[in-house]
């Protein structure tokens, strides 16, 4: 898929948990494990907010598109 997720790394930068992000977002970490390993298929906006609000980042901090 040429949508690329970049979740970990920014988890990594701010040295937080999936369990704590998953919590502060209102997500399961299952959910953020589909996320962080490209098994996701679509994100809703609202999520897509709540994570961009906790990691204090933009959508295309998380996201970026590959030419495959």
């Amino acid at each position: 898929m040429p949508i690329v997720v970049r979740l970990d790394v920014e988890l990594a930068k701010r040295k937080m948990s999936v369990s704590e992000f998953a919590e502060r977002v209102g997500i399961t970490p299952a959910n953020v494990a589909v996320l962080k390993n490209g098994r996701a298929k679509a994100i809703r906006f609202s999520t897509l907010d709540a994570m961009c609000r906790v990691l204090g980042c933009q959508p295309g901090d998380l996201l970026e598109w590959v030419d495959e």
